[in-house]
């Protein structure tokens, strides 16, 4: 039984047949009717509560078909489905593109017209294992790693990793040591002086910024220790980092520190990790490691794995000079201090002093005039950030929620408290009762174990996440805030949740199948404002949503009414609910299909 018969979806029927049917629910609505306006004794047979009710359905329908006749008008053409893309674009990333293995600037942009299509998945995909399980087993079908690269990969990757036939297995921590990343975590734990890396939260460390994640076993391990880290990698064709990193259900995007500054607010993360990641932090003119100062909150931690030394020159005879070296030689000139090292493991601290910085030499590195400008990808820049900020704020000194009133983030928490269990309420049915089975498949359990990446299209202060951790759901969300919007990122941020500034008028940075769930509120009515195509939004979105993955979105009936006909143009089967609470809002909800050819 598919979602359009649970829900009881409307067939379309003739443009003909609407046409009567507008008509005529308009004459219901618009025509008095003689009998009633001449005779009081007929009113009052009726209790008031029941005409109101009644004539709010038929205003509703009357809107509804009003929608269809005019989406029909604009001719067949335009609500034909989309067809499949080819075999060449399953694993389609916007934006980027690798010629030669060189990494292009970013250049975003949607596909022309005649190009848009569906992008499919691979022939052997399969719907990821549910979390926890899916943390440590994914299906080799699902993400671009070949027998050859897994083989190429270090020694310790091996000992992380078993490939078998159609799946890659990671050590978990039960039982077996967990490949070497508990002692490294407890190593880093050591440097900064705690007793075990349980201890991270104490030391104020809740969000860390992983540059190159390699297949997200620390990121896995910060999970289980309630740190949430967020992976950053480059765009790879094959044997993503962020592309496993998503498949195993932790958070992760594409991006690069070379050129372009990253999608975060200044003083965002508490750390930043890099274990042979592959960057040069002496390249231009120490832009790079000026662009992690920028991310670093106040007291927060630097931490950098790499090979104790390398060449400087062309020489045979050019003395090898530590990567670390260089590292502490400029941290000077930006407040650091190196507080450990261990092997090849070195770990600096950001000041949690704004004065240190007017008492260093005048040769120094200057300051930024700019510390409130929305970082959207803008150029790298050769000054400090972050100095002038309201929150400079260290890190062992949290603060919750700056420049909000109070009541009005309680009253917000309250809504998205009550609109969770809404959402809950109505997919876990559906799920129960149609959710199309796989051979050797059990009996499906509720939502919150099928959904573990979750994304907010339009997330304002971050409390659909904070209700789900409230309700105890396993589900990380992305948090993104649009560019036009207000920048409520920091208090996202603050709050020790992942997000990200983005323009939807863009492609988001990611791989295809890499989200269960997308949800957004109002993010439609915001963007009619901006000039997007929202068919546009719409094939993107399914590009990021996996197969019998969820769309919740909450807007007004007219745009509701128009997104519904977007969604069956992807191929969704879909529903507008009503919210039987007087007002305009409607919620669509869909599912997309598990496409094959």
């Amino acid at each position: 039984m598919k979602l359009a018969s649970v829900f009881g979806l409307r067939p379309r029927i003739s443009g003909l047949l609407f046409l009567i049917l507008g008509v005529i629910a308009l004459i219901t609505i618009l025509v008095p009717n003689s009998d009633d306006s001449s005779s009081t004794t007929s009113t009052t047979r009726v209790p008031p509560h029941n005409v109101y009710s009644n004539y709010g359905r038929i205003k509703e329908q009357a809107a509804i078909d009003y929608l269809d006749l005019r989406f029909f008008s604009l001719g067949v053409n335009r609500l034909k489905e989309f067809p499949l893309c080819g075999k060449e674009r399953e694993n389609y990333v916007p934006c980027y593109n690798v010629t030669e293995n060189v990494l292009a600037d970013r250049n975003c942009g949607f596909a022309r017209e005649e190009e848009r299509c569906l992008v499919r998945p691979p022939k052997d995909y399969k719907i990821p294992l549910r979390w926890p399980v899916g943390r440590d087993i994914i299906w080799t079908g699902n993400v671009k790693i070949t027998k050859d690269q897994f083989l190429s990969s270090g020694t310790m990757t091996k000992r992380l990793m078993l490939l078998e036939e159609n799946q890659i297995t990671f050590h978990s921590e039960d039982g077996l040591l967990f490949d070497g990343v508990k002692d490294y975590a407890f190593q880093i734990a050591e440097m900064i002086g705690l007793g075990s890396d349980t201890e991270f939260r104490q030391a104020g460390i809740r969000t860390v910024l992983d540059i190159g994640c390699g297949f997200g076993s620390f990121g896995a391990h910060l999970v289980s220790l309630n740190v949430m880290p967020i992976c950053i990698a480059e765009y790879e064709a094959t044997g993503s980092q962020v592309q496993l990193a998503l498949e195993r259900g932790l958070p992760a995007m594409i991006g690069n520190l070379f050129s372009k500054q990253l999608p975060y607010p200044p003083l965002s993360f508490d750390m930043v990790h890099c274990a042979q990641c592959g960057i040069t932090w002496d390249r231009k003119d120490a832009m790079l490691l000026l662009e992690v100062d920028r991310v670093l909150k106040p007291g927060g931690y630097f931490v950098l794995t790499s090979p104790t030394s390398k060449a400087h020159g062309n020489s045979p005879d050019t003395k090898k000079t530590s990567i670390s070296t260089r590292v502490d030689e400029l941290s000077k000139k930006i407040c650091w201090s190196l507080s450990g090292q261990q092997d090849e493991t070195f770990l600096w601290q950001k000041t949690t002093d704004s004065n240190c910085y007017s008492s260093r030499s005048e040769a120094s590195i200057p300051l930024c005039k700019d510390d409130d400008s929305v970082p959207y990808y803008q150029p790298l820049v050769p000054c400090i950030s972050g100095t002038k900020s309201k929150r400079w704020i260290p890190i062992q000194n949290r603060s919750t929620a700056n420049g909000i009133k109070p009541e009005e983030f309680d009253e917000d928490i309250q809504v998205w408290r009550s609109a969770l269990k809404n959402y809950w309420s109505l997919l876990t049915p559906l799920i129960f009762s149609d959710h199309p089975k796989r051979p050797g498949d059990e009996d499906p359990v509720p939502p919150f174990y099928m959904i573990r990446n979750a994304m907010d299209m339009n997330a304002r202060y971050g409390n659909l996440n904070h209700a789900l951790l409230k309700q105890g759901k396993s589900v990380w969300v992305m948090n993104v805030v649009p560019v036009k919007a207000r920048n409520t990122l920091p208090i996202i941020l603050d709050r020790g949740f992942p997000g990200v500034l983005h323009d939807w008028c863009e492609p988001f940075p990611t791989y295809p199948r890499t989200y269960d769930m997308l949800h957004a509120n109002e993010l439609l009515t915001h963007l009619s404002s901006e000039r997007c195509s929202l068919m546009d939004l719409f094939l993107e979105m399914d590009r990021i949503l996996r197969p019998e993955g969820w769309v919740v979105l909450s807007d007004k009936l007219g745009v509701i009414e128009m997104a519904r006909t977007l969604a069956a143009r992807v191929r969704w089967e879909a529903r507008v609910i009503d919210l039987q609470d007087g007002s305009d809002q409607r919620l669509l909800v869909c599912q997309k299909p598990f496409l094959k050819k």
